[in-house]
């Protein structure tokens, strides 16, 4: 499902270059659980950013489902996204006025989705994470927990075959972290490939493979 063959990404940081990724080769299979660890500046968010289309390679081949999309216009990398990727991250980024079901209906609204479908399936993803009673709160009356299942909500509410999370437990205490890891596990088991970013062994290793980055290379296991 994907595959990546000699990604390198650099970066000019005042004159100087910065090697985020060098030559790295990596392949999950449809339906893996794969965690990506690794010290601070490892390059970690730079392969997953690469992975969910958010950011371009300097070289290399990226194949999602059989086709090649590292140099894609930017349009269709949108659509990749849209409809291919979900993301969570560590600090939510809901939109403090909107309710729970009005932030877990904004991919919708972006890829215009008609009102009551969206209402529909904002529905049907907030019931799958627990929270159908909360859909008319704002996130400032929300969990930490809570916010973050609304952003897992709002993240497979297009229904996509990758689920991408960079750090989902970092904001939140060890019991909600725990709920979030053994929501989006099910997930997973239900058949969506799962990528999860963590600076914590404990949640890297329930992953079935796991990739650990250092100064941009990488040593699978």
């Amino acid at each position: 499902m994907i595959q990546l063959r000699a990604i390198s990404r650099d970066y000019e940081v005042g004159n100087r270059p910065v090697h985020a990724l060098s030559h790295l080769d990596l392949s999950i299979a449809r339906g893996e659980y794969f965690s990506i660890m690794g010290p601070s500046g490892s390059g970690k968010s730079t392969l997953l950013n690469i992975i969910g289309c958010l950011d371009r390679p300097t070289a290399g081949s990226y194949m999602l489902d059989g086709r090649e999309v590292a140099h894609l216009g930017e349009n269709d990398l949108t659509l990749v996204r849209r409809h291919k990727i979900g993301f969570i991250f560590q600090s939510f980024h809901l939109v403090p006025r909107l309710t729970a079901a009005g932030n877990v209906e904004l991919p919708m609204v972006f890829a215009g989705i008609e009102k009551g479908e969206r209402s529909d399936r904002a529905d049907r993803a907030l019931e799958a994470v627990g929270l159908s009673q909360r859909a008319d709160h704002r996130p400032e009356q929300l969990s930490g927990g809570e916010r973050q299942r609304v952003a897992v909500a709002r993240a497979i509410v297009m229904g996509p075959s990758i689920l991408l999370a960079d750090e989902p437990t970092g904001n939140l205490d060890s019991e909600s972290g725990g709920e979030i890891v053994r929501l989006i596990e099910k997930m997973n088991s239900d058949g969506l490939t799962l990528l999860v970013v963590t600076h914590d062994p404990a949640i890297g290793s329930r992953a079935g493979s796991q990739i650990r980055l250092a100064d941009g290379y990488t040593s699978n296991k």
